[in-house]
C-alpha cells in the first residue's frame, strides 16, 4: 500500500491507467484488506496479482471468485498472469473484464498448439506425416497455409519460423476463443458454453 500511494502521488500523464494490484496470497483475510485499502485510493482499475501461480486449481477459483466481487464494477478489473483456456472463461465468470500472459507464445516456442479438441504436441512424432492444420475450425493464417507436418520439421530443425506459426495460431485461437465468449454472454449462455467447451477440449469428460 505504502508503493501503491507513491505511485498514485507519482503519476502524473493522463496517457497512462495506474491501476492497483490487490495481494494477499491465499488468505481471504488479506484479500479484502487489499481491495478496501486501494479502492481509498481512487485508482482508474484494479488487477488481482499473486494468484495462478502454480497452485492447485481448486486454490485459485476458490481465491477468484472470492475477490472479484469485492472490486468496483465501474472501473476496468483485470487479473495477472492467466492465458489458459479454461482459466480465462473462468476469469469472465467472475467478473474480470481483461488477461495477460506469456502463455500462447511460450508454449508455442515449445511445439504446443491450442486447438479447439485440446492441445496439440506438434514436435511429437505422430505428426510427422499430418498433412491436415493444426486445427480445422481455426481461421488463422497458420491453419489456412501450413500443415502439422511441416510445422513439426520447422520446430524439429529450430527454425525460427515454427515458432512464429504457431504463436500466430495460439494468439488466434484465444480471441476466437473470447469472441465467442462475448455472444454467449449477450445470449445469457455462457454457463452452457463453458461446460460445452469444457468437454470438447479435454478438460472433462
Amino acid at each position: 500500500m505504502r508503493w501503491a500511494r507513491r505511485c498514485k502521488d507519482a503519476h502524473i500523464t493522463e496517457n497512462q491507467a495506474l491501476f492497483g494490484i490487490i495481494q494477499g496470497g491465499f488468505y481471504e483475510d488479506l484479500r479484502k484488506k487489499s481491495v478496501e485499502d486501494l479502492i481509498e485510493l481512487d485508482l482508474p482499475g484494479y488487477a488481482i496479482g499473486g494468484i495462478s501461480v502454480g497452485e492447485p486449481k481448486e486454490e485459485f477459483l476458490k481465491m477468484l471468485y472470492y475477490t472479484t466481487p469485492m472490486m468496483p464494477k465501474e472501473k476496468p478489473r483485470y487479473l495477472m498472469g492467466v492465458g489458459t483456456p479454461d482459466y480465462l472463461i473462468e476469469a469472465v465468470m467472475s467478473g474480470i473484464d481483461m488477461c495477460d500472459c506469456v502463455l500462447p507464445t511460450r508454449i508455442a516456442r515449445n511445439g504446443t498448439a491450442m486447438t479447439s479438441h485440446g492441445k496439440v504436441v506438434v514436435r511429437n512424432a505422430t505428426y510427422e506425416r499430418d498433412f491436415g492444420p493444426l486445427d480445422p475450425e481455426c481461421d488463422c493464417y497458420t491453419c489456412k497455409n501450413y500443415t502439422r507436418a511441416y510445422i513439426r520439421h520447422l520446430v524439429k530443425t529450430n527454425e525460427i519460423l515454427g515458432d512464429r506459426l504457431l504463436s500466430i495460431h495460439n494468439l488466434r485461437f484465444l480471441t476466437n476463443l473470447m469472441e465467442r465468449v462475448k455472444i454467449e454472454i449477450e445470449s445469457n449462455n455462457l454457463a452452457n458454453f463453458r461446460e460445452e467447451f469444457y468437454r470438447k477440449y479435454g478438460y472433462i469428460k
